[in-house]
């Protein structure tokens, strides 16, 4: 009988060190409730239910968990809040997580479409909520990861797939979807595009082998390194820190201008480091098919040379979303390409492109093909490889002095006469040159 009180002891004593000492993992034995957390093998993150803000309206999300201001960098029931703390997580025998609230009814639940075995459900140091089965430690083999189903921010490294998107949060006291989001169009040659309300905000541009050609100010630092991978299996952009050891998020925030923001822990404060769209230039179409954009112009709206305003009593009152249309038409028979430099490239939606071509051959190609407007290098690096082509008016472009990317556009033998030297079709095997034109002379 002397045992009981030492056994009753050692079990208090087991529960008190075991409640005491965070878990990353979750099983179908267990819940967390609100004022419970899971934390990550190293400590950088933390999940359980906070209220952003002002708020009182709780949510279950994941913040950082060795920062002094508590920043959610994921959120599980954005469009399903509760209003009290009666919230409880539990995993099920499927695999699923769900999210309960006081009636017991689920009011979020992740998914999956492989049928679980034995599952758990941990929180890695990457700020990742995967569920599982047990053992197995490739992230690649999960049932489920948060990483697939972002809010508005990204962290660590980041990696955009073709199903990826971000939205904004409402206002920082409401996480629920807001008006911006942020995807990768695959149509084309694929760029990143933000919209509003479902209609295009800011563009990318196409990416050059060094960066995307309309985002110059992203460029080689010492915070990141960054890449866009598209190849016949996969397609995506990524972003990786030099030290992984720091706190680094990229936010899509309800003004549509992506941030990137760096923790500094002398101030105890996120720091600004850069920011994607600077000026009203950035404005999608802003000066219509076949305008150009130089924000140091005024009017900052010009039409492209050879092209003039489509509606020009518009354009007399500061509205050029009509565009502009070519003074002489084509002929295909005598068309020849005018070499544009320092731009951002045009939207890409509506374009081809071909990865082993060289310049001559593309231009020969764009010469036959009496449809295409413009080409360009797909690949600046190394003197230049792959080619990308437009059928289309171009849209989207605008003055970036330091952009090394050229473009050849399509024009008339008329026009291209008083612009220097040219290549038409009767000319086409010869080397190709062209005076180089400064991109404010338009």
């Amino acid at each position: 009988m002397d045992c009981i009180p030492v056994l009753v002891f050692c079990f208090i004593s087991y529960l008190i060190v075991r409640t005491a000492t965070p878990t990353n993992t979750i099983n179908t034995a267990q819940i967390i409730r609100d004022g419970d957390t899971i934390v990550s093998a190293g400590g950088t993150y933390e999940l359980g239910f906070f209220s952003p803000g002002k708020s009182k309206i709780r949510y279950l999300g994941i913040w950082y968990g060795k920062i002094s201001v508590q920043t959610a960098v994921w959120v599980a029931n954005r469009e399903t809040p509760l209003n009290d703390s009666s919230g409880v997580v539990r995993l099920t025998n499927q695999g699923l997580l769900v999210l309960l609230n006081r009636s017991g009814s689920i009011i979020w639940s992740s998914n999956t479409s492989i049928p679980a075995r034995n599952p758990v459900s941990q929180l890695l140091d990457t700020g990742n909520l995967v569920v599982k089965e047990e053992g197995d430690n490739n992230v690649e083999n999960s049932l489920w990861k948060s990483f697939d189903y972002p809010g508005n921010t990204l962290i660590r490294n980041i990696k955009t797939g073709m199903d990826w998107y971000v939205t904004s949060w409402k206002s920082p006291d409401d996480p629920s979807r807001g008006n911006i989001t942020g995807i990768l169009v695959p149509e084309g040659y694929p760029e990143l595009l933000l919209l509003e309300d479902s209609k295009p905000k800011h563009r990318a541009g196409p990416w050059n082998g060094l960066q995307f050609s309309g985002m110059p100010q992203v460029k080689p630092n010492p915070m990141y390194i960054f890449e866009f991978v598209y190849n016949d299996k996969e397609i995506y952009y990524t972003e990786q820190l030099h030290n992984s050891s720091r706190h680094w998020r990229v936010v899509l925030p309800q003004s549509g201008d992506i941030q990137h923001i760096l923790w500094i822990e002398q101030t105890q404060s996120w720091l600004l480091y850069e920011t994607a769209n600077t000026d009203n230039c950035e404005t999608y179409a802003l000066c219509g098919a076949n305008g150009i954009c130089s924000i140091n112009n005024s009017p900052v709206c010009k039409c492209l040379k050879g092209f003039v305003p489509r509606v020009p009593i518009e354009w007399d009152k500061n509205d050029w979303s009509s565009g502009c249309v070519r003074k002489t038409a084509l002929n295909c028979s005598r068309d020849g390409f005018r070499k544009l430099s320092g731009v951002k490239m045009p939207e890409t939606r509506k374009s081809c492109f071909n990865r082993s071509m060289d310049l001559e051959e593309w231009k020969n190609t764009c010469l036959k093909n009496c449809s295409s407007t413009a080409y360009t290098n797909q690949d600046i690096r190394d003197g230049g490889s792959g080619r990308l082509l437009w059928f289309n008016d171009l849209i989207g472009m605008r003055t970036f002095f330091q952009n090394e990317q050229d473009i050849f556009i399509r024009m008339d033998a008329s026009e291209l006469a008083s612009y220097g030297s040219w290549c038409s079709r009767d000319t086409a095997h010869q080397q190709y040159m062209t005076s180089p034109e400064l991109p404010l002379a338009l």
